[in-house]
């Protein structure tokens, strides 16, 4: 099998709540989604997306993805996609860095694998352990009690994992996770992530201000350094997102003791192949993991869904689903959710079909006709 032509596609991903809110001042009504289909001599097809959270979280942006995709297409025509490690080779080799741009392809290269051996990616990345997996809910970034009453909405609908976009000042944020502590049970988990929004001193007041309260403190500065620093003044479980973008950076935190938890993102590290070897990584480090994406619809969401269910148990502690967040659909065959929890397609591949009349025509064809 070999891939004969890429289709890129954009989708614009509305937000249900009307804005996605979080520190430094980062608010958005939609997110910008590229979707790609992979086609191949046999018919088979294979789906792939990412979406970047903006253009100031991290060293991506929507509109680079696909310039770059245009960039890596000559590594990818031709390609075997039953082998995605291979792939993730002539990826890196074509172009240094751009991680999120190298995931959808990826991602895709993943779905066909699934589809030509008949079985779900789950399968492929070590199986399914457990019936599903927990989510958790993303709060936007607001008032104390604004936040708090969501946090309770969210409660009420079955969520037991909640994770908090503090990061504007100590005060403040410790308000906000005080307000929201006080809606959950004892067995819940509340994250406060600041997404590098704290300078190093303010977030030793957070942290001095909240002692007294059961709750996960995720990237509160911007470098590891300082992220370091403030986990040696804390005894809160501690975990750290936006510097762990690849395997180098997960052993140096664990050497350094500086997490608890690692927030593994599929876009970040550029796909499925590596996020299943950092997967494993923090497995063996004892490590706990949210596993997630930067952002998505259904075709994400299944990703997602397939790598948090073939992680044991133990170490995962929650996922996302953002195709709830959107209120645009993409595809069907998304990911069962119920009661604050996701299961994985067991169909082949990611189990999706996307919806061609939502995603229109393509934007760009590489190979085959255009």
């Amino acid at each position: 099998m070999e891939i004969t032509s890429i289709k890129v596609y954009q989708v614009d991903l509305p937000i249900a709540e009307g804005s996605y809110d979080w520190s430094n001042g980062n608010s958005y009504e939609s997110f910008d989604s590229t979707i790609v289909r992979l086609e191949t001599d046999t018919g088979l097809a294979g789906w792939g997306e990412v979406a970047t959270l903006g253009s100031a979280y991290l060293p991506a942006y929507a509109r680079g993805a696909r310039a770059a995709i245009e960039e890596l297409a000559p590594a990818v025509l031709g390609a075997d996609p039953t082998q995605p490690a291979v792939l993730a080779e002539r990826l890196d080799r074509q172009l240094r860095g751009h991680p999120y741009a190298k995931s959808v392809l990826d991602v895709a290269c993943w779905d066909l694998a699934g589809k030509a051996a008949g079985v779900p990616v789950s399968t492929l990345l070590g199986g399914q352990f457990g019936e599903d997996v927990p989510l958790y809910r993303a709060i936007s970034q607001d008032t104390p009690e604004a936040m708090a009453k969501s946090v309770a909405n969210y409660h009420d609908a079955g969520y037991e994992n909640f994770q908090l976009k503090i990061g504007e000042d100590p005060v403040t944020d410790a308000e906000r996770i005080r307000a929201s502590r006080a809606e959950l049970d004892d067995e819940c988990i509340l994250d406060a992530d600041a997404n590098t929004g704290l300078t190093r001193h303010e977030a030793v007041r957070l942290v001095e201000a909240i002692d007294d309260i059961d709750v996960y403190v995720e990237q509160p500065c911007q470098s590891y350094e300082a992220c370091r620093a403030i986990r040696r003044k804390t005894d809160h479980p501690f975990v750290l997102d936006e510097v762990m973008t690849g395997i180098d950076a997960v052993v140096r935190g664990y050497q350094d003791d500086a997490m608890d938890v690692v927030n593994l993102k599929i876009a970040k590290v550029g796909g499925l192949t590596r996020a299943r070897t950092i997967r494993d990584l923090c497995a063996q480090f004892e490590l706990s993991m949210i596993i997630e994406d930067t952002w998505g619809s259904e075709i994400a969401t299944a990703a997602i869904a397939h790598l948090a269910q073939s992680t044991p148990a133990d170490y995962r502690l929650a996922s996302t689903d953002f195709q709830s967040y959107n209120t645009v659909t993409t595809a069907d065959g998304a990911p069962e959710r119920a009661d604050g929890r996701m299961r994985a397609s067991t169909a082949p591949g990611l189990g999706v079909e996307p919806r061609l009349d939502v995603l229109g025509e393509p934007l760009a064809t590489y190979g085959g006709k255009a």
